[in-house]
């Protein structure tokens, strides 16, 4: 049989057809790699069936295509379109609260076709969260692409000079990065298009490690990006002549989105400060396309406003084009159009992971100026079609657009070598075996995974439905309410073949059985225990050892206690009977969520595949990477067959936001913390206003005993 393979690319805007690229900040390069490769490894033998999950989308603002729930692209490729959090076209900044949804969404979906993805493959940082819990749930190998870092991204902005709230509040920089190192943790595989990538960008993430990478530069369609000569000029000259009044000047050519990376206004600085460029040159920005400028967000708003107003300072009308709209198809030409005239494609991006657009213009012999950084120090180092700038230096960069310029000779030798270089190493057939090549050298094929509890296979010991109660801090709440109508509908006949009862705890299982006999309530079916890394059905002796060896990998307890031995200033060891051999728990000198980064951090420096989870703002816990009281409901769900629309949860604590989060519901009592209030815009999450009764109000509101 042949693979089956499963692309995550969930941010901007991405069809079959007419991508809309440069329309905003989500929707560039990475859009255009993802749908290709797709494109290309069904076109291949060796692979049966490619899907690539995006989210599903109903705006009037954007085309409807991107609401259509399943898209065929090519034979043995579909996008399929899943919907997470508002009906409406979101930024990926906007997206996090909603990732777990998808997560759960997926696992449901895989589950049900019984039939496992030979891997997942994950393409930027929200992708690299769900993919590593989907991967993780199901034991399918993951390989995660990040296509641009939040780390390089925040390292640029301070030298910038925007300061750290800025860039939190605007990029969720802090999500990002965590998503980051989740997904490099989880990740058997890390596909990068440039060695530089991997020892200055990757290298700054405690839970990368290089052996798991490898470089696979993108390709270039040569059917459309090559030196043939452009039989009609006409439809160029209507987009960029209206511009420009001489256009039979060598253009400067830069096609790009319109985002504060892309460093385009510093182009057009240098530009207008040299009288060379300026007699020798036009210059052309292709920005994407764009209708209303109202429509734009705010960052697409500033690179242009700061455009217009360097056109303004140095009066360069009519030496200066950047069209409103052009079509995808449209930019094979102009990159012919910019070579036939014998220019310049000029990248001034401040920081380029790969740069596509490089390739693009080397095959159809356009030369380049380009970014010493990232991706063009691999290309141009292949291709010698060109020259690296320093883009943070106007009269370095300004020098080496002048110098490129300036001899017609070297012109001709840096195009030719572009073509040569291109169609040698940088073509789509190259990219796509060289893929499935590390594909299946370093990925085993996933297969389902055969639960069992010790030796033997268990009898289902749940029902149909899960109500999940906290032993620790929500049973106190239950004496206060009418507990002897609560105790009733648990105790029908009728009921407890279809509800299980399940308590969560941070303790042992002995001290919660303990502290659980005195509240006169029917024995639960399923212990949830240490903070989520210990299950345990009815009996003390019903340990589910599958749960146990899935959590263990990669855990090593002492080196968690020595990465966070210098943070005695800040933690409190607990005492011996509040430590479990998958459980390090502190106690916080001063309490708050502040201390999360910097355990996180000695965690990450230390090479621990572990977790901390804060829990009243006093306890943290630290546990192997994949447990968690969430991930061992995600397991039940998984091995007795439980949707999780089917499972209810008591929500009240600090710490407790794990628990809400994906397709489970949620009640948070009327008595909560504060930190839970964010939630109540949620589906999946009840807020009862009645202190007494708040349990059965939330019971009823989703029909819980019920038979459905």
């Amino acid at each position: 049989m042949g693979f089956k393979l499963l692309h995550l690319n969930l941010h901007g805007l991405i069809r079959g057809h007419d991508l809309e690229l440069g329309r905003d900040s989500d929707t560039g390069g990475q859009t255009l790699y993802v749908l290709e490769l797709v494109k290309g490894l069904a076109a291949r033998p060796e692979v049966d069936e490619v899907e690539l999950i995006t989210r599903l989308i109903q705006d009037r603002r954007i085309s409807p295509d991107y609401s259509q729930a399943e898209e065929f692209v090519a034979p043995g490729a579909k996008i399929i379109r899943l919907p997470f959090g508002p009906k409406r076209y979101l930024r990926k900044e906007l997206l996090w609260p909603y990732l777990d949804d998808l997560a759960d969404q997926l696992v449901a979906r895989i589950t049900a076709q019984n039939d496992l993805p030979d891997w997942i493959h994950a393409h930027y940082a929200d992708a690299g969260y769900v993919g590593s819990l989907v991967s993780s749930r199901l034991g399918i190998p993951f390989v995660f692409t990040g296509h641009s870092l939040g780390r390089e991204k925040q390292r640029r902005l301070l030298e910038a000079g925007v300061d750290h709230e800025q860039i939190e509040n605007t990029y969720s920089i802090s999500r990002r990065i965590d998503a980051e190192e989740l997904a490099l943790a989880h990740s058997n595989l890390v596909i990068t298009s440039t060695k530089q990538e991997i020892e200055h960008q990757y290298a700054r993430y405690g839970n990368f490690s290089s052996k798991n990478a490898k470089v696979v530069p993108p390709g270039v369609d040569l059917t459309r990006f090559n030196a043939s000569e452009i039989q009609d000029n006409s439809k160029i000259d209507e987009i960029l002549h209206p511009f420009l009044r001489n256009p039979s000047l060598p253009p400067l050519l830069s096609i790009s989105r319109a985002v504060r990376r892309k460093n385009i206004p510093a182009l057009v600085e240098a530009y207008g400060r040299s009288s060379v460029l300026r007699k020798r040159h036009n210059l052309i920005l292709v920005l994407g396309s764009r209708d209303d400028p109202r429509q734009l967000d705010k960052q697409q708003r500033d690179v242009f406003q700061q455009v217009f107003e360097l056109v303004d300072k140095y009066n360069l009308y009519g030496q200066i084009a950047y069209p409103k709209q052009h079509r995808r198809e449209d930019i094979p030409f102009i990159y012919k159009w910019a070579a036939m005239k014998k220019g310049l494609f000029v990248n001034p991006a401040l920081t380029e992971p790969f740069g596509l657009t490089l390739l693009e213009a080397a095959a159809c012999g356009l030369p380049t100026v380009a970014t010493d950084d990232g991706g063009p120090r691999d290309i141009l180092s292949r291709c010698a079609n060109g020259v690296l700038a320093d883009v943070t230096d106007l009269e370095a960069l300004q020098d080496s657009l002048e110098q490129a310029g300036a001899d017609e000779h070297q012109w001709r030798l840096w195009s030719d070598n572009g073509i040569e270089a291109v169609s040698r190493h940088f073509s789509w057939d190259a990219h796509v075996c060289n893929y499935l090549a590390l594909m299946q050298q370093h990925l085993q094929r996933s297969s389902s995974r055969t639960w069992t509890i010790g030796k033997q296979q268990f009898k289902n010991p749940l029902g149909t439905k899960l109500l999940l109660l906290d032993l620790d801090n929500g049973l106190d709440q239950i004496q206060q309410e009418n507990l002897e109508i609560f105790k009733a509908n648990l105790d029908k006949n009728s009921f407890r073949k279809d509800i299980s009862l399940g308590i969560l705890s941070g303790r042992s299982i002995k001290s919660a059985r303990h502290l659980y006999q005195d509240l006169n309530l029917p024995q639960p079916d399923v212990w949830i225990c240490r903070a989520g890394t210990e299950i345990y059905y009815g009996t003390e002796e019903n340990y589910d050892e599958s749960w146990h060896s899935l959590i263990s990998i990669d855990w090593n307890r002492q080196g968690v206690e020595n990465a966070l031995s210098s943070l005695q200033s800040h933690l409190i060891l607990q005492s011996s009977d509040q430590q479990s051999i998958y459980k390090v728990s502190y106690t916080l000198k001063e309490p708050g969520e502040a201390i999360l980064p910097l355990v996180r951090k000695r965690l990450r420096q230390e090479s621990q595949a572990a977790l901390p989870h804060l829990r009243c703002h006093w306890y943290l816990d630290v546990v192997p990477l994949r447990a968690s009281r969430t991930e061992a409901i995600r397991y039940l769900s998984l091995r007795w067959e439980i949707p999780l629309d089917k499972v209810f949860v008591v929500a009240s604590e600090q710490g407790d936001a794990e628990l809400m989060r994906g397709l489970t519901n949620s009640l948070v009592p009327a008595e909560h913390d504060s930190s839970l209030e964010s939630f109540r815009s949620h589906q999946r999450v009840f807020f009862a206003s009645r202190l007494k009764t708040g349990l059965m109000d939330g019971l009823k509101h989703y029909r819980f005993f019920l038979k459905r």
